[in-house]
């Protein structure tokens, strides 16, 4: 049996996710995307194209209370179930417990560790060797509520970034268990699991500070650093004042030199002293400039980051 749903989401994920549930025979009753920006939103075109409601609201508070226009113009899509597959901005809860099946929201780590807005960053730059995707029914916490469906483990690679670990591995499976778990609440067979509070843990967004290079830390794990805020922020350090953010790192075997010393560039890779080895980069950011590959930047070994 299709249910009506009130679809929230961006991006190229929103929008497959959209599709899927489309495919599976739901009536989607309502689009929310994010405003019109610099570059259109998949989600928002794969709604127009299809002739579907699309609203694109900025925020749905005002001082910290629900704005009464949006959450009755939520309220009369009449839908049975709210999907939140990719939703950055906080919906208060007269809309999230609005729907008689409540609502279904995707995360990308196997919850209830790495709950927060930046679990790829952390998952890779904690040193996890194995990830996955949870979608469970939002409560009043931080990515708190009882889980309908799992998907993983899968592997965290040597080389994986946030991107990588995001489009290669974690994407497909979400897509699986949101349509997994959207079938299980129209059908009636959802078993609603509460977390376990003994394995949780919660960390912050990955903001510039967070995305610093300390090179008195170990080689390996400034390389989880890197990767982990590849591509956003940029984990970044300083050369003569000027930000240089690293991107596509590899951890390299031990070849001495100060901390943070850049020591050569081999094969398009720039590599960089640190305790107990090395670590290679691929790309860099040299201030306000653009992303390059490291070969084209100007920095010279016995220069040194800090």
């Amino acid at each position: 049996m299709g249910l009506r749903v009130a679809f929230f989401g961006q991006a190229p994920f929103g929008r497959d996710a959209l599709v899927r549930v489309l495919e599976a025979g739901h009536d989607v009753v309502g689009v929310y995307a994010p405003p019109e920006g610099k570059r259109p939103d998949p989600l928002a075109e794969e709604a127009q194209k299809r002739g579907l409601p699309l609203f694109r609201h900025r925020r749905f508070r005002r001082k910290g209370e629900a704005i009464p226009e949006l959450v009755e113009e939520h309220r009369a899509l009449g839908a049975e179930l709210n999907l939140l597959a990719f939703v950055t901005v906080i919906l208060p809860p007269e809309i999230v417990d609005a729907p008689p099946r409540g609502s279904l929201c995707f995360h990308p780590s196997l919850l209830p560790k790495f709950r927060g807005g930046n679990a790829l960053a952390w998952q890779i730059m904690q040193g996890e060797t194995e990830a996955g995707v949870t979608v469970f029914q939002p409560d009043a916490g931080v990515d708190t509520g009882p889980i309908v469906v799992q998907k993983g483990p899968v592997p965290i690679g040597p080389e994986d970034t946030s991107a990588s670990l995001y489009f290669d591995k974690l994407y497909p499976l979400g897509l699986d268990a949101i349509a997994e778990a959207v079938t299980a609440v129209a059908e009636g067979t959802a078993r609603f699991e509460t977390q376990d509070e003994s394995q949780a843990s919660h960390q912050g967004l990955v903001d510039d500070a967070t995305a610093r290079l300390d090179f008195s830390r170990p080689a390996a794990e400034l390389d989880r650093w890197i990767r982990g805020c590849d591509p956003q922020p940029g984990a970044w350090a300083e050369l003569d004042g000027t930000p240089v953010r690293l991107f596509g790192a590899r951890l390299e075997a031990d070849r001495g030199g100060a901390p943070g010393e850049i020591l050569a560039l081999e094969e398009g890779r720039l590599f960089l002293a640190a305790p107990g080895g090395s670590v290679s980069v691929a790309k860099v950011r040299i201030g306000a400039g653009p992303k390059q590959p490291a070969a084209e930047a100007e920095l010279a070994p016995g220069a040194r980051l800090a």
